[in-house]
């Protein structure tokens, strides 16, 4: 440390000292001005916050205003500017009228300002200062005029493309762009032989949805220097989001004639795929997708650590054919995760006959959540050898449901395979999951097979064969599903239930009546799920009675089957609301949030003695109560001391405000 450098001790007491203040209080402005002109830019910056969340006024606009003219305090006045930025509109009568000070210096902090806080109403004060006599607030107006936009800010920057200062053309085109508005081609492609405005050009043609526009950027790609190369890619990029359909098609044709007789194209490619700009990388990937080139396979899929270029780059894998499938599943396991989990989706639609070894390799490893991907992918392979893996994978239940798909997809080309497999799964007893895969390919051919083990002696194949006769076949279903909610096993008693709410039917609401008075609670359960989900309005009275059962799950349930079939009145939520268990009181809250009974149920659970209702109730004020709420949910924030509830029902209060 030198010896005229402050301890950070004391930049840290100036630190907390604003920190702490509050900006409402009287006579802090002056406080936080000083803090503006702290030697240490934390210090300043704190203040320049502070004084964003004071009551925004002329006054404050005039005094922060006032720190602007301070020459000789660079910090100062950055940090002022930084504060005025954030006072919204109160600053824009005082930043307009600081447009005609004398001093240039100032006129150009106003047009920076005004820019950064973007309100349309200063585009016609800004559109008069493009003819300051300063070059520089000319400039910064015109960069202003591209953040605040407007039909006057469009034409005054098309006519600064003409100007013979490069700045203001370059200001210009970058104003332009950033609006999204694009100046004729012809002038565009003027404009791209001037070496100072190549790189502008270049982005605003991405704008053009012509092919001669997509021509001209990828003459840019044979540049020498790098930055061209990369603006006329990020234009690639921009002009791939705004096409779709025939258009992207027409876009990679443009893009393939024109870039295939380029030598050493390929490791220009994949420089670029790792460039730190987004934009230039989407580019990047439509110029691979345009040539196909597989030996790029990997540096795309790692593009898919951008979430934002996942889509582009499923699209760009998808077009390497099947040599960057066997690229993909030979490099998998040195793609970071994100590339892994792109490189899995694309290979669903990559792989042939000869993937199948490898693809069941990957199961041995690959992420869990990748498995399914994995599964979907030897269903596409179209392979017989693919059958006996999928059917070994019914047995994981994480999985059953991926390798039926699966299956069902593998049986359009081997159909008798697929088939024989499962039927000696079934005879084998290997797993009930077997039974619905089974019927999915098998159609109703398979009945006779589900009758039978509608009989078996093991619950799980009869609880499996119902499910999947409904599935097929909606008599033969509701005859078997009879038997089930007579069945002395209780997975079957659930699983005929559940699959009675799938078949619904004017006779669904009494088949359900004996089966919500069940022995056992998780067959009561299913039933009133079952009746709320099939719309059993027969069956209404038994559930308001069970919202006040003891069970709390059996009540919770009945509220919500109510509130799925409309019935949940406000009688019925008020008495659920005073039930014991705090989840049937809070399921109450919920089925009634959006009504006026709801409202009212909300206000008088504020002072629950459970922080988790005050936090339910807050959140229903928040959504749907109107400003009349607003005192009671004030007073209630003031009083809790839970901080979770204490954060529902500050959001509830900031939303009711906004009403």
């Amino acid at each position: 440390m030198s010896p005229h450098s402050e301890p950070p001790v004391a930049e840290e007491a100036r630190y907390r000292a604003l920190q702490s203040l509050d900006p409402c209080t009287a006579g802090v402005l002056e406080i936080l001005v000083v803090g503006l002109h702290d030697e240490s830019w934390r210090v300043r910056h704190v203040a320049a916050e502070a004084l964003k969340r004071m009551p925004a006024s002329s006054e404050l606009a005039a005094r922060l205003i006032s720190v602007l003219g301070e020459r000789g305090e660079t910090g100062a006045r950055n940090a002022a500017a930084e504060a005025l930025a954030g006072l919204g509109s109160a600053a824009l009568g005082p930043l307009v009228g600081l447009l005609a000070h004398p001093d240039p210096d100032q006129r150009k902090f106003a047009a920076d300002i005004l820019g950064q806080l973007g309100h349309r109403d200063a585009e016609a004060p800004l559109v008069r200062s493009l003819s300051d006599a300063d070059l520089n607030v000319r400039v910064s107006a015109a960069e202003a005029l591209g953040r605040i936009g407007g039909a006057q800010a469009v034409t005054a920057l098309e006519s600064l493309l003409a100007e013979p200062e490069p700045l203001l053309r370059l200001s210009a085109l970058e104003g332009l762009t950033l609006l999204q508005h694009a100046a004729p081609l012809p002038l565009v492609k003027a404009l791209l032989e001037d070496p100072r405005l190549q790189r502008s050009a270049y982005r605003m043609l991405g704008l053009i949805p012509e092919a001669d526009a997509t021509g001209r950027i990828c003459q840019g790609l044979t540049s020498g220097l790098r930055s061209v190369r990369e603006a006329a890619l990020s234009a690639l990029g921009t002009q791939a989001a705004r096409s779709g359909g025939a258009r992207r098609g027409e876009l990679e044709a443009v893009v393939r004639k024109a870039l295939l007789p380029l030598p050493g194209v390929t490791p220009r490619l994949t420089e670029a795929l790792a460039s730190e700009d987004v934009m230039v990388r989407a580019g990047t990937l439509v110029a691979v997708a345009s040539l196909g080139d597989a030996s790029l396979a990997v540096p795309v899929a790692e593009c898919a650590r951008e979430a934002r270029l996942l889509r582009e780059v499923l699209h760009t894998l998808g077009r390497l054919g099947p040599a960057g499938g066997r690229t993909l599943l030979h490099r998998l396991p040195e793609l970071s995760l994100p590339a892994r989990a792109a490189a899995a989706e694309a290979l669903v639609d990559l792989v042939d006959a000869s993937a199948v070894a490898t693809l069941c390799a990957l199961l041995e490893w690959v992420e869990d959540e990748l498995r399914a991907v994995v599964v979907r992918a030897l269903g596409r392979t179209g392979a017989a050898s693919a059958v006996s893996p999928l059917v070994a994978l019914l047995e994981e239940p994480s999985l059953a449901g991926a390798a039926t798909r699966s299956l069902a997809e593998l049986a359009e080309s081997c159909r008798p395979a697929v088939l024989e497999a499962l039927e000696d799964a079934v005879a084998r007893r290997a797993t009930p999951a077997a039974v619905a895969a089974l019927a999915r390919v098998g159609g109703v051919p398979a009945l006779p097979s589900l009758k039978r083990l509608a009989r078996d002696e093991d619950p799980r194949w009869r609880a499996a064969s119902v499910v999947a006769a409904c599935e097929l076949d909606g008599d033969v279903g509701r005859e078997l599903v009879r038997a089930a909610l007579a069945d002395e096993s209780v997975p079957v008693r659930i699983a005929g239930t559940r699959a009675l709410a799938r078949l619904g039917g004017p006779d669904a609401g009494a088949l359900l009546s004996p089966v919500l008075r069940d022995e056992d609670p998780s067959v009561r359960v299913a039933a009133v799920e079952a009746a709320g989900d099939c719309g059993a309005l027969d069956r209404v009275p038994d559930l308001v009675a069970l919202t006040r059962d003891a069970d709390g799950a059996l009540a919770v349930a009945a509220v919500r089957a109510l509130a799925r079939m409309g019935a949940a009145g406000p009688g019925v939520l008020r008495e659920a609301a005073g039930h014991p268990d705090v989840e049937v009181v809070k399921a109450a809250l919920v089925a009634g949030a959006e009504s006026s009974a709801g409202v009212t149920m909300a206000l008088s659970l504020l002072r629950h003695a459970r922080w988790d209702v005050r936090a339910a109730a807050a959140r229903v004020l928040g959504d749907s109560a109107g400003p009349e709420c607003l005192s009671a949910a004030q007073e209630a924030l003031e009083a809790e001391s839970d901080a979770l509830a204490r954060r529902a029902l500050s959001d509830a209060v900031e939303r009711l405000l906004r009403r």
